[in-house]
Parts: C-alpha cells; sequence; structure tokens
C-alpha cells in the first residue's frame, strides 16, 4: 500500500517528489553561483559603482569559499522555511516575498563570516550579488510556473483528486477547481453517503460539468485505489465530526494527503484565537475591525495612493469624461449612496457606465435574472453603454473612486461598499463587514470578483479585516492588476 501511495505522489514523468525537491534545491544554488559571478564581473570588470584599484582587485577563486556557504545557507533556509513545499494556489508575490527574505538572511550570515574573518573586498559585490540572486530566483520561478501551468492545461502532471461531500461548500470546491485547470488539479468525483437525487450539475467558465460520484464515505481506501487518487478534499459540515476523523484514518492508513476545507456556511472558525491561563484553554473571537495604529497607517497609504493617482492620470479622466459625453444623454458621473464604515452613508462617485434612469429599470432587471439582491453587477446588463461596456470590462469606470479615498469615505482596500438596500437584506454575521472602511478592490476582487456569491464575499471581507497588514495591502493591489487586465469576472 505504501509503494502504490509513493508511486500515486510521483510527477507525470515518473520522477519521485523528492528527486523534484533536489533538483530544485540544485537548481537555485546554481542560480546562486551566477547571480554571484555576475556581480563580480559587473564590479570588477565593467567597473559598476567606480573603477577598483588594482591592489583591491582579486580573482574570483577569492571569493569561491564565500560563494560556497552562500550557496548551501540560500538553499538551506529555502528548505527550512518551506519555499519548496508551497501550496501550488501561493501566488508569485508569496514566493517572492519568501525568496527576498531568505537571500537576504544567507547573504547577512555571510557578510558577517567575512567580516569575523577579516576579509574585506569591494563592498558593492555583496550589494550587486543580493539584488542579482533575488531577481534571477523571482525569474526563475515566474518561468517555472508558467510552464507548469501550460502542461497542467494540457493535462499533463496534474493531481488526481477526490471531493469528500456534495453540499453547497463541496460544490464550490469542486466548481472552484474545474474553473482553474491552471492549479493542476482533476477532478475525479465526489463522496458522499447520501448523494443529490439529481445529477450535479456545475456550470464553470468553459462548460457545464458534472462530476461523478465515486461512492460512499466507508470505501474510501477502495476508492482511492481504484481511480488513483492522490489527494482528498474533505468538505463536510462541522457536525460530521466522527464522519470527517474515519475519513482522515482511512486517508492516512493510504498515505494519502487530505486537506479540511471549513464550511463557508457555518461559523467562521478562521476568527477563533486561542490563548492559554493557567494551562486552560480559552477561545475568543478575533475583532473584524482595523482600528488605533493601524487604521492611521493604513489611512496615510490611502491619502498618498489617491493623491498620486489624482494628478497624475487627471487627462485620462478627461478623455473619458468627454467620451462618455459624445456616447450618451445623461451626466458624466453616477453618483450612488453607500453605505461605508460603522454603517455612515456617502455619496459614491463613478463614471457613467449605464443608461439616463438606469436605476429605474433595475427591479425588473433583477426579477429576470434571479440574482442575489445583495450584489450589484449583472453579467448582461442591456442597460450599459458602448462606453460603458469598455469602462466596466478595464475598470476605469471607478476612477473618481479615488475622490472618495482621498475624504475618507473609501479606501483603497477593503470590503466592496454596499448600497442601503443590500444592507437591508443583511443577516446578523454579514453587519461585521460594515466595521471596516470599504474599498476599491480588495481580497473579493483578486479572487473571482462578481463570480463570487455572496456569503463567499463576505467570508473574505471578515478574513482581510481580521489579517490586515500593510504586506497584505500591498500584495492585493498588485494582485488586482492582473486581475484588472483578464477582466476576471468583470462586467
Amino acid at each position: 500500500m505504501a509503494a502504490n501511495a509513493r508511486a500515486r505522489r510521483r510527477v507525470a514523468t515518473g520522477v519521485p517528489v523528492w528527486a523534484v525537491t533536489v533538483a530544485r534545491m540544485a537548481s537555485d544554488a546554481a542560480i546562486v553561483f551566477i547571480g554571484f559571478y555576475l556581480a563580480y564581473w559587473l564590479r570588477y570588470s565593467m567597473h559598476l559603482g567606480g573603477v577598483v584599484p588594482d591592489h583591491r582587485q582579486q580573482p574570483f577563486s577569492f571569493f569561491q569559499g564565500k560563494v560556497v556557504l552562500l550557496m548551501l545557507l540560500t538553499v538551506l533556509l529555502f528548505q527550512i522555511r518551506g519555499q519548496y513545499r508551497l501550496p501550488r494556489w501561493k501566488t508569485t508575490l508569496d514566493e517572492a516575498s519568501g525568496i527576498a527574505n531568505g537571500a537576504t538572511t544567507a547573504m547577512a550570515l555571510v557578510i558577517l563570516y567575512s567580516f569575523l574573518q577579516q576579509f574585506y573586498p569591494s563592498r558593492l559585490i555583496f550589494v550587486f550579488a543580493w539584488a542579482l540572486i533575488i531577481a534571477l530566483l523571482i525569474v526563475k520561478r515566474v518561468i517555472v510556473r508558467q510552464a507548469r501551468e501550460r502542461l497542467w492545461l494540457l493535462g499533463i502532471g496534474v493531481d488526481r483528486v477526490a471531493i469528500v461531500g456534495s453540499g453547497r461548500a463541496g460544490q464550490r470546491v469542486m466548481q472552484f477547481l474545474l474553473s482553474q485547470p491552471r492549479l493542476g488539479y482533476q477532478v475525479v468525483g465526489y463522496i458522499d453517503d447520501d448523494p443529490p437525487a439529481q445529477e450535479l450539475a456545475l456550470a464553470t467558465q468553459r462548460r457545464l460539468e458534472r462530476p461523478r460520484h465515486l461512492g460512499a464515505t466507508a470505501h474510501i481506501r477502495d476508492i482511492v485505489r481504484r481511480e488513483r487518487v492522490g489527494e482528498v478534499i474533505i468538505a463536510l459540515p462541522p457536525t460530521a465530526h466522527k464522519q470527517m476523523m474515519d475519513i482522515m484514518s482511512q486517508c492516512r492508513a493510504e498515505d494519502i494527503e487530505f486537506m479540511l476545507v471549513p464550511d463557508l456556511f457555518e461559523l467562521a472558525m478562521d476568527r477563533v484565537a486561542i490563548h492559554e491561563v493557567a494551562g486552560m484553554p480559552l477561545i475568543s473571537l478575533n475583532p473584524a475591525r482595523i482600528s488605533g495604529w493601524n487604521l492611521l497607517v493604513k489611512r496615510s497609504i490611502d491619502i498618498a495612493i489617491s493623491l498620486t493617482v489624482l494628478i497624475s492620470l487627471w487627462w485620462l479622466m478627461a478623455l473619458i469624461a468627454l467620451a462618455i459625453r459624445l456616447d450618451s444623454d445623461g451626466p458624466i458621473l453616477f453618483k450612488q449612496v453607500r453605505v461605508g464604515r460603522n454603517g455612515r452613508r456617502f455619496v459614491c462617485y463613478k463614471f457613467r457606465t449605464m443608461v439616463r434612469d438606469a436605476e429605474l429599470l433595475e427591479s425588473t432587471l433583477n426579477e429576470t435574472t434571479l440574482i442575489d439582491s445583495r450584489l450589484i453587477k449583472h453579467r448582461e446588463d442591456p442597460r450599459r453603454t458602448r462606453v460603458g461596456k469598455i469602462l466596466r470590462r478595464a475598470s476605469l469606470d471607478e476612477l473618481p473612486n479615488f475622490v472618495n479615498i482621498l475624504l475618507g469615505q473609501m479606501s483603497v482596500v477593503g470590503p466592496r461598499p454596499p448600497v442601503p438596500r443590500e444592507v437591508a437584506d443583511y443577516d446578523d454575521w454579514h453587519q461585521d463587514r460594515l466595521l471596516v472602511t470599504p474599498g476599491l478592490t480588495g481580497l473579493w476582487q483578486v479572487n473571482g470578483r462578481s463570480n463570487l456569491s455572496f456569503d463567499e464575499m463576505v467570508r473574505l471581507d471578515l478574513y482581510y479585516a481580521e489579517h490586515w497588514s500593510p504586506w497584505l495591502d500591498v500584495k492585493i493591489i498588485l494582485r488586482t492588476i492582473p486581475a484588472i487586465l483578464t477582466a476576471r469576472g468583470a462586467y
């Protein structure tokens, strides 16, 4: 059985996973060597940073011991920090952060060791090497990621995965994985003791998918062997605790990797913090708000970004205003009352993308499309103008939002600002998203935008509020750029 499990964890070429890890470590070590050699060439041959006197120039062999130490420290720190075991859904930004931290620590240790040995070459060579090594390692990750995604799109090297549970959480997981072939997962089907009476039909971006029912949870070990499953994702409600324990035992017996999916429609367990007092565990809920010094830092960043955008892109906003005026009758700006932090209402400014009196037609449109009343956008909205379609796809209609950000009514990153009628339909737990200043972009923007259900959008908003940091804002802003360029979920 263990041999079968190891075989399932082999990549498409038949190479064991540990061999792939060793190859990645060796390639990283080679890149560190290349980066240091390029730094030596730039400093001593190209004289970047100034000419080095002849009596201070050293042959490259003079640095070899330090380079070998740097190579070993870099790959060792990467391994210790899990850089070679990152889940495939980690972004390039996540990898870049780990690379920068590991390479910086390794270089600092080498510099300290050199200082203790009274080794005093040109200091710029270490600066050049540090920058080049980080840049080359990130470029390598980007190239490998793109090549790997292309192979996954062709069905090469994908992991066969089975979903346990066919409820709302299980269906959402299956729908997401089926819609994202770039993640390299092949959904072979779902396992459930009480499958739906009708065959599941899940709409993806490409087509309608009908995952197979593979059997009951008691037969997971047989199913895993028969279907050559490499990973199991458990998406059962919290009430199925005993059943989940049995499933995990079966997965461990087969040496199969498994993951647990928290039920998106139950209590948010990610908001739980565990403390200990006198040996007794205490559980508390993380506050869903950004306050104190965090709020001051966030507000300072918002002011700086909004001023920069409004000053640098005034000409683009003027051209958009002219296009709207020439395209259709009506005002250039669309003004709408939105609900902000702590329930305070404000007027949100956007470029008009719809025909005049579009709001009067919305109730009729909701009835014909059966859309969730707590969501604003419609996939095929007949009220959009010709210019409005372009602005919506490129998210240029939201440029006037930077005026709201400058006024403190919105933030660059935060929950999507709701309209009052949406808030009237909120459940009690939805109200927590109003404790945070609404934003122009957010986790909802970079994780599907309008393709998300309302509950999933609120869950992302609460996660953001509880885990806020300046670095998280930077990552969301950077991830918003490709989301806008690809128009993912924009309509």
